[in-house]
């Protein structure tokens, strides 16, 4: 039998510190299911001494996922590892993953340590987190600029405190493959107790190479990847889930390794995440892009016709873009409803919560004829932030636009409970109509971001809107969806106006950069 290749998605940690990013509570939830579905064998949910906010949502991660290990990272503190522990309680499965930084500069310079201090901490932390779990992960920060020689006296004084699985972070993504993949190599040769602990790998992508320095990895003895769901991550992202998987399962013909994931989950988590963050997915992304799968050169619509083998490397039904695409519509029942949500990974608390969420399924599917797995996911979204978290709630909005003449927006909004009318001109229809909303709310802050995708094909499809704000150093997301690119840029924008309200849950753990 072939080694396992064990799969550790950060996407809900180091995914999360991507500048706008930030998932709130029963987001993460919500994708760590979809990551259970899809038999990913650790989540890494969070830094719980970053914030109240990232305990909580470590904790209720650890609650909520049965059958998965579910893993809480904490610098080689005691105060870190304590509250590690404490957040990871509910878990049938946990895992404590501690690291401190080794290379000559970070040192020096964040941690103005001697190597010899930095073994200490490194040690001592493993052996507290051994109070709470035996599943221990270490990592030395930056390991890829780090000394080979000192990589070797940490690495194995970790493994004889208790750790059982050494990761190998390359933290500023500076390595190229044969390079990377040769440390790996001698750091499992040099260490004499190497055998006692599981080799893995975090690439973060800065070269474009992430992907390319985990394989390099797993081809010289790692046997674990840490990645995230469409690559996401900070700065330019880390390797990316669905690349590293489908890469190992098409190449087993070379990989010595293979993974135990279902596969098919892939697309549908990938949807998940870029709903949720509002980071939509390029359409030549491989595997989950839009055009991943799609033939516009004849030679390759007549090779594909005759035989799929002739251009497709794998099955388009393998990462789930075909299985069980079911389309709704105005006729479509609750069953049919409820099912294909659950499907999409979302569980409905109640029967109210079904009846409100199916009623707006109605109320588009009398807009548009047929409803695909990408108009729910934008539902979805909607739903989940619910009128508890609703501050600022759009009743109406009036647009005159034409040519030749400056745009006007009248919008209607309650605000705690408080019924107001403004009116403001714009260089356009969107603009007018944010303006108008702003001059009711008088939030002064700064847009960071404006961006419209089209969910699906076709003049009736919903445009999805993303609008990320910033004030005092705080920066939210706020998304939108309707067949009315203008009413959907006015939700995006009131969405996250209305979170900015909210108290401020988490703060981003750039000190957690591993």
């Amino acid at each position: 039998m072939k080694d396992k290749l064990i799969i550790f998605d950060t996407t809900l940690r180091d995914g999360e510190q991507s500048p706008g990013a930030s998932m709130t509570r029963d987001e993460k939830v919500r994708i760590a299911k979809a990551l259970e579905r899809m038999k990913v064998d650790v989540i890494e949910a969070g830094f719980p001494a970053a914030s109240v906010g990232d305990f909580e949502a470590v904790q209720a991660v650890a609650n909520a996922v049965k059958d998965r290990t579910v893993c809480g990272l904490a610098r080689a503190l005691d105060k870190d590892i304590d509250r590690a522990g404490e957040a990871l309680k509910g878990a049938n499965s946990s895992r404590i993953h501690t690291f401190i930084a080794t290379s000559p500069i970070h040192m020096q310079m964040k941690l103005k340590m001697e190597p010899d201090q930095v073994i200490e901490y490194a040690v001592r932390a493993v052996k507290r987190a051994r109070q709470y779990t035996d599943n221990i992960e270490f990592s030395p920060e930056d390991a890829g600029r780090s000394e080979e020689d000192f990589l070797c006296r940490i690495l194995e004084a970790v493994i004889d405190a208790g750790a059982s699985t050494l990761n190998i972070p390359d933290t500023v993504g500076y390595s190229v493959p044969h390079q990377f993949g040769g440390m790996i190599a001698n750091l499992i040769n040099r260490i004499p107790n190497s055998d006692k602990a599981v080799f893995s790998v975090h690439c973060h992508n800065d070269l474009g190479l992430a992907v390319a320095n985990s394989l390099s990895a797993v081809m010289n003895g790692a046997r674990q990847v840490e990645c995230t769901i469409n690559g996401l991550g900070e700065r330019a992202g880390n390797a990316s889930l669905e690349e590293v998987v489908m890469a190992v399962r098409t190449r087993q013909d070379v990989f010595p390794c293979a993974t135990e994931l279902d596969t098919t989950e892939i697309l549908t988590c990938s949807k998940l995440v870029s709903s949720i963050t509002g980071f939509p997915v390029q359409p030549n992304k491989a595997i989950v892009g839009a055009n991943a799968f799609a033939h516009e050169s004849g030679i390759h619509q007549d090779g594909v016709l005759k035989n799929p083998e002739t251009y497709e490397i794998m099955k388009a039904e393998d990462v789930g873009w075909s299985a069980n695409r079911m389309v709704l519509g105005k006729h479509s029942g609750r069953n049919a409803f409820k099912s294909r949500m659950t499907e999409l990974g979302y569980e409905f608390n109640s029967e109210e919560e079904l009846n409100d969420t199916f009623f707006q399924f109605k109320q588009l599917a009398d807009k548009k004829h047929e409803i695909f797995d990408e108009d729910l996911q934008a539902l979805i979204s909607e739903v989940s932030f619910g009128a508890e978290d609703e501050h600022i709630k759009l009743i109406a909005l009036k647009v005159c636009s034409e040519t030749g003449e400056t745009p006007l927006a009248t919008v209607t909004l309650r605000v705690n409970d408080e019924e107001m009318t403004g009116s403001s001109e714009g260089s356009g229809a969107v603009d007018a109509s944010l303006k108008a909303i702003e001059s009711l709310v008088k939030s002064d802050a700064t847009l960071g971001l404006y961006s419209v995708n089209s969910l699906t094909n076709g003049t009736d499809a919903q445009g999805d809107v993303t609008v990320r704000l910033e004030k005092a150093g705080r920066i939210v997301n706020g998304q939108g969806a309707d067949t009315d690119i203008v009413i959907a840029s006015a939700k995006a924008y009131i969405n996250a106006l209305s979170k900015l309200q909210m108290p401020e849950q988490r703060k981003h753990p750039q000190k957690g950069n591993v």
